[in-house]
């Protein structure tokens, strides 16, 4: 078993909204008491997993449990008096929410600052540039060793800051919102940290309700009184069409489209970045292979004075090759992956639609057994790392 005291494992936490947190404090929960919780070095974090890395960091899970079981739609993101329709416009409340219950953002980022765990979120970076770059990548990175408090404090609200509902924020001068469409689930980065020698990671995977568009019916009811208006008679029109839309399938309106576009976005990039953490162990095992095969098998082969000679010219001329992940080492990793279930709550924010503690406790216990069940299957892997 590996000294206790270094601190050698990195924690991954993805984007997933308010279903997504509360599945996520259930994993820390259970992480809190394993053996190795005291081994997390690192916590890398997007959304949601931003706010349960800031909590999770600072050793704060109980506070997280009762902000969370305590917060309301309204608390996160308030809907516009105009927009009251899934896709509208939000004010994003959230940040007002967590600097009356948990503290300030420069209050929370120096805490940060002091905590033995490193927290790096993810944000991404939405700022206007006019003259192209092929290298800009539009990833903001913000670590808690390196980041003033409260620009850290800002950053984490802006990976929060979901999109379809809310307009972007501003970090320093850079206009960044939620971090999941340039890495809801940063695994790279943590599998990249030469001082990470276990990761342990909480991947949401979502599940979404039919889009309710009932409004539409009532908007039509109530602005066939004005039909004679002309006005009133050219909205009727487009929610006509935006019915027809729907009895397709089709988004009602381009908020809707915007909602459905970021999902796809957030879900995708998050299956690649696993995919690819996959196919990296695949190669850094079969590179490993092949090396001590074709090194064995020519060096058994050759005369016995030319081996020790042959050998070194192997092993340079496979220190130079430029495979992709040549110098990568192979990184135990457990996984976990849920979706909320039955217990799934509306994740369109609208106002007349609250987040019942039962279901907000049943997706903890949920991300709790899941993880319970992951660290039995893979406890022997972490004990090795």
């Amino acid at each position: 078993m590996p000294d206790s005291s270094k601190r050698d494992v990195a924690v991954v936490l993805s984007g997933g909204g308010i279903n997504g947190v509360l599945l996520e404090l259930g994993f820390l929960e259970r992480l809190r008491e394993d053996s190795v919780w005291p081994r997390i070095g690192w916590i890398y974090g997007t959304s949601a997993g931003a706010l349960a890395g800031t909590l999770a960091a600072l050793d704060r899970l109980d506070d997280l449990e009762e902000f969370l079981l305590g917060l309301q739609p309204e608390d996160a993101f308030r809907p516009r008096p105009v927009w009251q329709f899934p896709g509208g416009l939000h004010d994003y409340t959230l940040p007002a929410t967590i600097a009356d219950r948990i503290g300030s953002p420069h209050e929370i980022g120096t805490a940060l600052a002091a905590a033995a765990i490193e927290l790096v979120v993810f944000a991404t970076d939405v700022s206007d540039h006019p003259d192209a770059d092929e290298t800009r990548d539009f990833e903001l990175r913000y670590s808690s060793r390196s980041t003033p408090p409260g620009t850290m404090g800002r950053a984490i609200l802006a990976s929060a800051a979901i999109s379809g509902l809310v307009l972007p924020v501003s970090v320093d001068g850079v206009i960044a919102t939620d971090g999941g469409w340039v890495r809801n689930f940063p695994f790279e980065h943590a599998y990249r940290n030469p001082e990470v020698a276990a990761i342990a990671a909480f991947r949401y995977v979502p599940s979404y309700a039919p889009t309710d568009m009932t409004f539409l019916a009532r908007t039509r009811e109530r602005l066939e009184r004005f039909r004679a208006v002309p006005p009133a008679r050219a909205l009727l029109a487009e929610v006509r069409l935006a019915q027809d839309r729907v009895a397709r399938g089709e988004p009602a309106h381009y908020g809707e489209l915007i909602v459905r576009l970021m999902r796809v976005a957030f879900a995708r990039n998050a299956v690649l970045e696993e995919r690819l953490a996959e196919e990296r162990e695949i190669s850094v095992t079969e590179l490993t292979r092949l090396r001590s095969d074709v090194i064995g098998a020519s060096v058994a082969a050759a005369l016995p004075w030319r081996r020790r000679r042959l050998r070194e010219e192997l092993e340079k001329r496979f220190t130079s090759a430029r495979f992709p992940f040549r110098h990568d080492r192979h990184v135990p990793t457990l996984i976990v992956r849920s979706s909320p279930g039955e217990d799934r709550l509306d994740p369109t924010f609208r106002s007349d639609r609250p987040w019942p503690k039962k279901h907000k406790r049943a997706l903890i216990e949920r991300g709790y057994g899941l993880t319970d069940e992951a660290l039995a299957a893979n406890r022997s892997a972490l004990e090795r790392a």
